[in-house]
């Protein structure tokens, strides 16, 4: 029996628009309502909310039974935590900061098996393999992890070509907040400046053949982004989403 198949791999292969969410709540009932709410895919984020490793792997479980496509953003592009995450299930990961071909190559080494990469061989203790019921897992996993990098400085930016040639980087995403703040437009990511940035990165990706992401709550600018050829669009948070309809509702009795 081989590894499942990755629905959200074979997605961005055939060009087809993933509309996504950013979880950041960290906990397993958020993230199974979002499930149901039919995104395609969901960001489980380790960078910046409190989930650590077991609290990963709830959201992850949480989302299985979910039309939803989990993918894992870990806090660093480390091979040891790919490894933690690709065991407790992950198939999809998004690293945060890549800045360069170089560490883009080491990172598609950190998601496979021997030979073409370094993923330590434990699968016979992890919940990825089903605790060894998939008989095949070692020999078909890698084919169905996908790997997305982040590009998010001015840096990054200016090697986008050469990430992206990257045999192995299955997708590039751009992080506006964190471009924004590199370009000295801290904590204004929908400036004009930034947003000529990124719809220059998505043509720059396309042009190498590569599926191209970014993340932005403006939905008038999550459209156009779409509409530059962008294929994997985040388009809000479960923290966006909990703060504005809380906030909404209190005003209007309140006010």
């Amino acid at each position: 029996m081989p590894a499942p198949q990755n629905k959200f791999k074979t997605a961005l292969l055939n060009g087809d628009l993933q509309i996504g969410l950013w979880l950041g709540l960290a906990t397993a009932n958020s993230s199974e309502l979002c499930g149901h709410a039919r995104f395609d895919w969901l960001v489980i984020d380790g960078e910046h909310t409190p989930s650590d490793l077991p609290i990963l792997t709830a959201q992850m479980q949480a989302l299985e039974a979910s039309p939803s496509n989990a993918v894992v953003r870990v806090p660093i592009g480390e091979t040891w935590i790919i490894k933690q995450v690709l065991d407790a299930g992950a198939q999809t990961v998004l690293v945060p900061m890549v800045e360069d071909a170089e560490q883009a190559r080491e990172l598609v080494k950190a998601m496979r098996y021997p030979p073409e990469g370094v993923r330590g061989v434990g699968s016979a203790l992890a919940r990825a393999s089903k605790y060894n019921t998939i008989t095949d897992y070692l020999t078909t996993a890698n084919d169905q992890v996908c790997l997305l990098v982040q590009v998010e400085s001015a840096n990054a930016m200016s090697n986008i070509e050469a990430i992206a040639d990257i045999d192995g980087v299955d997708g590039v995403f751009i992080g506006p907040s964190d471009l924004a703040a590199d370009m000295g437009f801290l904590g204004k990511a929908g400036a004009p400046e930034v947003n000529a940035a990124v719809e220059d990165g998505i043509k720059r990706i396309l042009a190498k053949g590569k599926p191209a992401g970014v993340l932005t709550g403006d939905l008038n600018l999550a459209q156009n982004y779409i509409d530059q050829g962008a294929t994997f669009v985040a388009v809000g948070s479960d923290v966006g989403l909990l703060t504005k309809a809380a906030g909404d509702l209190a005003r209007k009795f309140k006010s």
